[in-house]
């Protein structure tokens, strides 16, 4: 049975709403610092239906790049401030942190024996690298993460062409945790991240789901994802971890 006639007759899944995972822990929400939100009216826009989705926080994630996004804890704290009190004066009931998406570049080296990194909840830290390769001390970093304490989440696995299934295994028994977009379930990146994402979730690889957020269009595609099979596997694998945040 082709592909074609198998979804010709499969039924339409229900929703079901991200109230399950309760946290949101990967977004770009603080107004005009990196290339999400680009003003607080629409940083809030996106946090209140965020809320009507489901989800009781956020813990907004601003990009740090050397070249790009030259954020540091100070900014980022100052954005979050600003937002919040935003969010109080129009009595939206949410609770919203904030900790950074660090990328994985030729400073990052320097951040870490800083110790001024960002970070949420038990120390986790969510990290990121090129889309075309790993940096060559890639697992040397995550190692010196790992020695100063930090648990590493790896941003958006299921986007990095170059990393393979064995990659993603190697790195599972190096106690780094996948974190998936939520829109790489209905293939706003692509049908081979589509693909990819799902030879994820089944092989169990999985801890985490983000919105990654950065825009209302994002916002507009999050009810679609609610009915999506990736989803519904997702919520039954009984291993996302989005609600101990």
């Amino acid at each position: 049975m082709t592909n074609w006639f198998k979804k010709c007759f499969e039924k339409p899944l229900h929703p079901i709403d991200f109230g399950c995972l309760k946290t949101d822990m990967h977004s770009h929400l603080i107004p005009a610092i990196d290339d999400g939100a680009s003003s607080l009216e629409e940083s809030i826009k996106i946090i209140k239906a965020l809320h009507d989705l489901g989800f009781q926080k956020i813990i907004t994630t601003p990009h740090v790049m050397s070249d790009f996004y030259k954020n540091t804890p100070e900014t980022i704290s100052c954005g979050l401030e600003l937002v919040r009190n935003e969010l109080q004066k129009q009595k939206i009931s949410i609770q919203l942190e904030a900790a950074a998406e660090y990328y994985l570049d030729y400073e990052f080296e320097e951040k870490i024996e800083s110790g001024n990194l960002l970070t949420f909840s038990d120390n986790y830290i969510l990290v990121e690298t090129s889309f075309i390769q790993a940096p060559p001390n890639f697992k040397e970093l995550i190692f010196q993460l790992q020695l100063a304490g930090y648990k590493v989440i790896l941003a958006h696995p299921e986007r990095y062409p170059f990393m393979s299934m064995e990659d993603y295994k190697d790195l599972q028994s190096r106690s780094v945790y996948m974190q998936l977009n939520l829109l790489s379930l209905i293939g706003y990146y692509g049908v081979d991240v589509q693909k990819k994402a799902s030879t994820l979730i089944k092989q169990g690889l999985i801890s985490f789901v983000g919105t990654d957020c950065h825009n209302m269009g994002h916002v507009a595609m999050y009810e679609k994802c609610q009915i999506s099979r990736g989803w519904h596997q997702l919520v039954g694998s009984g291993k996302l971890l989005n609600h101990i945040l």
